[in-house]
C-alpha cells in the first residue's frame, strides 16, 4: 500500500495536514511515539536512546559506541515492518530513511517563512514569543542535524523530497488536496515491482541492523535476496573483513547470496606510529572558524575531536558524554571558561582540562591552576605543543583508570 511521509517544521500545520490526509485517504497514522516505542521493544533498548539518536546531536563517544548509527538502523528496520502492509501517513523525520527505490512512497516537505511560522506557533501553542522562538530553533537544529548526518544536506533540500509545499502561501485544504492528488497517481500504486522493493528494503534493513550491532558501518542493498555490502571505511585486511561481514548476514532468513565491494570513500589513511591517544576530546571556543580549523589540524595528527561553541553547550554535552580531554577557551559569552572549568572538575574530575586562551592574565592562570586545569596555553599555539600536551593529559587519565582497575 502507498505511504505518505510528511516532514514539516514547527508552524507549518504538519499535525493537522497529517490527520486530514489520513481521513481523506483512509490511511492509518504512524507517529514517532509508535515508531520509537516499537523500535525500543523490538531491539530491547530504551525509548529515550532511540529518540535521542533521532532528535539529538551525535554523541562525543559515538566513534567508540556507534550508538547513533545502530539506533538509526533500529528505526529503519522497524519503519520497514510498520509500513509493509497498510496505507500509512507518517509525520516525522524517519520517513527520509525510506529509499528512493520504494516507488509507493510519497515524501512531502512543509516549509514556510520564519515570520509565518512564528505567528503560527504563537497562535496554536499558547506560548510567549520567546518560548515560540526556542521551539522553532530547537526543532530546526534537530532536523538539520538529522539530514546532515544522513545525507550531508539541509532538511529542505529538494533532492530529499518529492513535493515541497510553502505553507505561508498554501491553505491547509489546498495542501491536503495536493498531497491526495499525488497519492492517487500511477507511480504510487502498489504493483508487483513495488512489492519486491519493500521486500528488498525489509531484508536490507535487517542486514543493516545485524551489521550495526557488531559495530560495522557499511551500506547495504538487497536485490531478490542478494545483498551487496559497500565498504566505505579503510581496513587493513580487506579480505578478512569481507569474510567477517558475510558471516554476519549470510544466516539471515531470505539471504541467498552476499557480495562485497569497496566504495568511493575507501581510502588508506596516513600511517602514524601506534600511540595511546585520547578518543574523547572536546574543543570549546566561541570562535567557530578557529575551533573548526583547530579540529582539522588535530585530525591530521590522528586526534579526533568534537566541538562546542560556548560554555553552556559544553556543560550540556558533559551531562551525558564526559570527554577524556577538554581544550577550553576562557573568554566566551554566557558561562565563561573558568566557571566551566570549576564545574567540570567538580562534576567530572576524571576529565583533564587544557586552557587555551588569547586573553588570559597571570591571575586567571593562577585561578585555573587552583581549579585543577592540567595546562594553561596561550593563543596562537604551536599545534604540536598542543597535541603533545593533550597526549600527556590523556596519559594522566589512563593512569588513573589503571589504578582504579587495580
Amino acid at each position: 500500500m502507498p505511504v505518505i511521509s510528511i516532514f514539516s517544521f514547527p508552524g507549518c500545520q504538519g499535525e493537522e495536514i497529517t490527520r486530514r490526509v489520513s481521513e481523506e485517504l483512509g490511511y492509518r497514522i504512524l507517529d514517532n511515539t509508535e515508531l520509537i516505542e516499537n523500535a525500543a521493544k523490538r531491539y530491547r533498548t530504551s525509548s529515550d536512546k532511540i529518540a535521542r539518536s533521532m532528535h539529538g546531536p551525535r554523541s562525543v563517544f559515538d566513534r567508540l559506541t556507534h550508538e547513533k548509527n545502530r539506533n538509526i538502523e533500529y528505526i529503519r528496520a522497524t519503519l520497514a515492518e510498520l509500513i509493509k502492509d497498510d496505507g500509512v501517513v507518517y509525520h516525522g523525520f524517519a520517513g527520509l530513511l525510506l529509499p528512493r527505490k520504494l516507488s509507493q512512497v510519497l515524501k512531502v516537505c512543509l516549509v514556510a517563512k520564519p515570520e509565518y511560522r512564528l505567528e503560527s506557533v504563537l497562535k496554536n501553542r499558547n506560548v510567549s514569543e520567546r518560548e515560540a522562538k526556542k521551539i522553532i530553533e530547537k526543532a530546526d537544529e534537530s532536523s538539520k542535524q538529522w539530514t546532515l548526518h544522513l545525507f550531508g544536506l539541509a532538511p529542505w533540500d529538494e533532492s530529499l523530497h518529492d513535493v515541497i509545499l510553502p505553507m505561508d502561501s498554501t491553505a491547509v485544504d489546498a495542501a491536503v488536496q495536493e498531497i491526495c492528488t499525488h497519492a492517487a497517481k500511477p507511480p504510487l500504486k502498489f504493483t508487483p515491482a513495488a512489492s519486491k522493493a519493500i521486500e528488498d528494503f525489509l531484508l536490507s534493513s535487517r542486514a543493516s541492523v545485524a551489521l550495526a550491532e557488531k559495530g560495522y558501518d557499511v551500506d547495504v542493498e538487497s536485490d531478490s535476496g542478494t545483498l551487496t555490502l559497500t565498504i566505505n571505511k579503510y581496513v587493513m585486511r580487506l579480505e578478512a573483513h569481507e569474510k567477517e561481514l558475510k558471516k554476519v548476514v549470510s544466516s539471515l532468513a531470505g539471504v541467498k547470496d552476499v557480495l562485497t565491494k569497496v566504495g568511493p570513500h575507501f581510502n588508506q589513511p596516513n600511517i602514524y606510529p601506534k600511540i595511546d591517544l585520547p578518543k574523547k576530546i572536546l574543543l570549546v571556543d566561541d570562535e567557530k572558524e578557529f575551533v573548526h580549523t583547530l579540529s582539522e589540524r588535530l585530525h591530521t595528527r590522528n586526534l579526533e575531536s568534537a566541538v562546542a561553541y560556548d560554555g553552556e553547550q559544553a556543560l550540556s554535552i558533559m551531562e551525558n558524554d564526559a570527554p577524556e580531554v577538554m581544550v577550553l577557551d576562557l573568554k566566551m559569552p554566557g558561562i565563561d571558561g573558568l566557571e566551566v572549568l570549576r564545574r567540570v572538575k567538580l562534576e567530572h574530575p576524571a576529565t583533564e582540562v587544557i586552557i587555551l586562551t588569547g586573553h588570559g592574565s597571570d591571575a586567571e592562570k593562577k585561578l585555573a591552576d587552583e581549579l585543577g586545569a592540567f595546562a594553561y596555553l596561550q593563543k596562537p599555539v604551536d599545534i604540536d605543543v598542543l597535541a603533545e600536551t593533550m597526549k600527556e593529559a590523556y596519559s594522566k587519565v589512563a593512569e588513573s583508570k589503571n589504578k582504579e582497575k587495580k
